[in-house]
């Protein structure tokens, strides 16, 4: 009887979801998927995307299988939390490319009794947690972590490789410039960039 008095069950909470992995695993798929079911079931929503993500195109979010949903590109998080006012479904993609804000932006929705989607990399090239994700993670009601299928082995991947020698952590690509890998894949492929790398550099000294 006290546990009845004192539960307040007109209180609407909402919740955080986030769609984990690497690149070519079919997280914005995923996102597009749920975010769709929604919008069938006349639910009010809205997706939010970084304004540096234009590879596909500059307003839609699009998997790399071309399924796609209109979407507000924002530069910050914070522009987020202004412009879901009213909303019962928010979908977030590529959410490692926004700031530490995003984590405080999501819960405070949730709070407020918002469904929260979000979509993004586990982890960048180098293999190391990216950005907000492992917060967002944390802090989330549901985690599913989806998988590609590394171009080497065949087995699961959850490595993003990235074959172009660039060292910014942020650097939007395509097939041409990544690969998804396994574990056992990824390192075998970091230790012969290394190598090479290490040839290359002899190379020049004995040419200088």
């Amino acid at each position: 009887m006290f546990l009845e008095n004192t539960v307040n069950h007109k209180e609407q909470f909402g919740w955080i979801e986030v769609i984990c992995g690497s690149m070519f695993s079919g997280k914005t798929e995923e996102l597009i998927r749920r975010l769709k079911r929604a919008q069938f079931a006349k639910q009010r929503v809205e997706i939010f995307k970084p304004t540096i993500d234009t590879r596909y195109h500059d307003e839609m979010v699009v998997s790399h299988d071309s399924n796609e949903i209109r979407s507000t590109p924002v530069p910050a998080a914070a522009n987020i939390r202004i412009l879901a006012d009213g909303c019962d479904v928010i979908g977030i993609d590529e959410a490692q490319f926004f700031d530490d804000e995003i984590v405080t932006v999501c819960n405070d929705l949730a709070n407020s009794g918002v469904r929260v989607i979000v979509a993004g990399l586990d982890m960048d090239f180098k293999g190391n947690p990216f950005g907000p994700m492992p917060a967002l993670m944390a802090t989330a009601e549901y985690v599913t972590k989806v998988h590609a299928v590394c171009t080497r082995t065949g087995n699961l991947a959850h490595f993003s490789f990235r074959k172009a020698n660039n060292d910014k952590l942020v650097m939007l690509g395509e097939t041409e410039e990544y690969e998804p890998l396994s574990r056992a894949a990824y390192f075998n492929a970091m230790r012969e960039a290394h190598e090479n790398e290490v040839k290359d550099s002899d190379k020049l000294k004995k040419q200088e």
